[in-house]
């Protein structure tokens, strides 16, 4: 097992972790969090011998390998098969030996070389190899390829591949699910579930820590600490925590102080009895939630768009492709798409079959090469994707990129708002080339929400944002009013944001008829048989789907019908919440006014009577309005 005593470990001469003491034990699948800098990539730099600690020890099985994923690639003129198997270094080892035994007619040593090969699967290791590279997207034209002709993110993937062929104890993945589609996160789970060494993960995939992990190490505040259960019980353990610290509460202190004044007032009123109740449990829950987000530093929504033309956009007939020398390259074609203010849209498909083209098509980056694309009169369209972050000036810091899209507004506004991306004094002046991949993915969605799209594209948001920013992020989206259209391998995001899926497949864009589940279905299916044998199954299952696609379309109408009614509300309660706030500042100062001896003594008694009868005109108006602000939370309440 693993065992820290007192550990202590510092980068830059910083200390980042002091005074661990834990165990772990063999075969465990442990999630490692905390928040950015806290010290998760050094805790792995630790176990690979790569950092040394400066006081207390880390006791690791000196027999135990560890295998780990490599953060660059070589352009080798190796091919992806040979470049995996190399991750199994005893089995090249061991085929070595081999040869220069066959050399050497060396019988015995051929004997034993192959009696060892026989032990650790050698044999079998091509099969292996070509297993993984399957399961992470590869084909088997891919496999023959040198790993210089991959793409920056295929190479990840290679590395991941050559991680996994180790035969290891312990298994170090620092996010792992970056750079891969929904098809291969579904099937890296699947092999991390049966792995039976130990695993450390970091991850902000947050499905994909509860699927895999029956542990998570938290590090926070320069100490670590170990929760049973997976991602979402370490959430409610630590809000149980968390939920014992008033500081706890900054973010909502206004809220809770309304509750806690209707509560009063109203707890003896037998027409408002229920109600107050009702908000003392509205008020237990709120705390429960907060709590296990309380420190997050983002706090950002979407900016309301411009009024949105219905249709915003319209795909008839649109083949998508491109034009070579050869002739046109058709990936999808025949596509019938209509994207309606408030539709949310997940496109599914397996990698390859043309997710990016079509998100393409729709954001005018890609000409239909036939059909027709119509965009409604004053459509704002708000494009993400991976490679716009290139589209960054790396020697202008955050607050310029804002004050370039914008001149005209103030800069304490702009340092305001990208405060909500975490982008906070030094860092909001500090040039962008410098940020992480996470910083920079959070720079160009503070850039595309300033602009107030009625749009959203949204093709891999969720990359390098860590789990507090993909919170913020689904949360900012449920939010929205605009059209989404999305594509992502975060299936919390996809679960919680999208009425419709989409699959892309065969050159077709098709609605989907089942749901994430169903999906994870079809992709096992199609892994397993090159012609689809899905028809005996999905007869068989008919029934069941057919209720679960009625259930999810019912869902999705009643999601809209209760965003409809809940959007006045709040638009009300906000009014009301600033009328309340501005009244009870005018009636503290009268008040105070009021409670001077000399007012009564003075002459000018019509003054003193207006300044009364001003008095008693705001105490009406806040009891009214705080009266029809619980009124309003009932109801937002009731529609849930």
């Amino acid at each position: 097992m693993i065992v820290l005593r007192n550990l202590c470990f510092a980068r830059a001469a910083k200390v980042l972790v002091d005074n661990a003491s834990l165990q772990i034990g063999p075969g465990w699948k442990i999630g490692l969090t905390g928040g950015n800098g806290c010290g998760k990539s050094s805790f792995f730099a630790l176990l690979t011998g790569a950092l040394h600690a400066e006081r207390g020890d880390l006791d690791l099985p000196a027999s135990w390998v560890i295998a780990h994923v490599a953060q660059e690639t070589p352009a080798l003129p190796d091919a992806a098969l040979e470049f995996t198997l190399d991750g199994d270094a005893e089995l090249r080892q061991v085929e070595r030996a081999l040869v220069a035994a066959e050399a050497a007619h060396d019988g015995e040593k051929i004997g034993a070389l192959h009696a060892r090969l026989a032990e650790i699967g050698g044999y079998a290791a091509r099969a292996r190899a070509a297993e993984l590279l399957h399961g992470l997207g590869f084909s088997d034209a891919d496999m023959a390829r040198p790993v210089a002709e991959f793409s920056g993110g295929w190479r990840v993937r290679l590395n991941l591949a050559r991680a996994l062929m180790c035969r290891s104890d312990l298994l170090l993945l620092d996010e792992p699910t970056n750079h891969l589609d929904l098809d291969a996160v579904f099937w890296l789970e699947a092999w991390l579930r049966s792995y039976r060494g130990t695993l450390l993960m970091i991850s902000h995939d947050r499905d994909f820590l509860d699927a895999v992990v029956g542990n998570i190490l938290h590090i926070e505040q320069g100490g670590m600490k170990l929760y049973s259960g997976n991602y979402s019980a370490f959430e409610r353990q630590r809000a149980a925590q968390l939920a014992l610290q008033q500081s706890m509460f900054e973010k909502q202190q206004r809220e809770i102080a309304h509750l806690h004044r209707f509560i009063d007032r109203f707890r003896a009123k037998a027409t408002k009895a229920r109600q107050a109740q009702s908000r003392m449990k509205a008020l237990e829950r709120m705390e429960e939630v907060a709590a296990a987000h309380v420190d997050t530093p983002f706090t950002f929504r979407f900016r309301d768009p411009a009024a949105a033309p219905d249709p915003l956009l319209v795909l008839h007939q649109a083949r998508g492709g491109y034009e070579t020398h050869a002739g046109q390259k058709i990936i999808l074609d025949g596509i019938e798409l209509t994207l309606r203010p408030g539709e949310r849209i997940a496109l599914l498909g397996r990698n390859g079959a043309g997710k990016s083209t079509l998100v393409k098509l729709l954001a005018g980056e890609l000409a239909p090469l036939a059909g027709q694309r119509t965009e409604g009169k004053g459509l704002s369209i708000g494009y993400f994707a991976q490679h716009q972050l290139e589209h960054l000036r790396p020697d202008e810091s955050p607050l310029q990129h804002m004050a370039r899209l914008d001149p005209q507004t103030r800069e304490q506004e702009l340092r305001d708002y990208l405060g909500g991306f975490d982008f906070r004094g030094d860092m909001a002046t500090a040039p962008c080339g410098r940020f992480s991949g996470g910083e920079k993915s959070r720079l160009a969605l503070a850039l595309l929400i300033w602009k107030k799209p009625n749009l959203l594209l949204l093709d891999e948001p969720t990359n390098h944002l860590d789990l507090e920013m993909r919170e913020a992020l689904t949360l900012a989206l449920n939010e929205y009013e605009g059209g989404v259209v999305l594509v992502s391998h975060d299936r919390h995001l996809l679960r919680t944001t999208a009425d419709t899926l989409l699959l892309v497949a065969d050159g077709k864009a098709a609605p989907f008829d089942g749901d994430l589940d169903d999906y994870a279905g079809w992709l096992a299916a199609q892994r397993e048989a090159a012609k689809a044998p899905t028809g005996d199954v999905a007869a068989d299952r008919a029934a069941d789907k057919a209720a679960r696609i009625a259930a999810r379309e019912q869902a999705a109408a009643d999601r809209q019908a209760m965003l409809a009614k809940r959007r006045p509300l709040l638009k009300e309660s906000e009014r009301l919440e600033k009328q309340i706030a501005g009244w009870q500042e005018e009636k503290a100062q009268l008040d105070a006014a009021l409670a001077d001896p000399a007012v009564y003594a003075s002459s000018d008694r019509s003054a003193l009577e207006s300044q009364l009868r001003r008095q008693a005109e705001l105490a009406s108006a806040i009891d009214g309005a705080e009266e029809r602000w619980l009124e309003v939370h009932t109801e937002l309440e009731a529609l849930g």
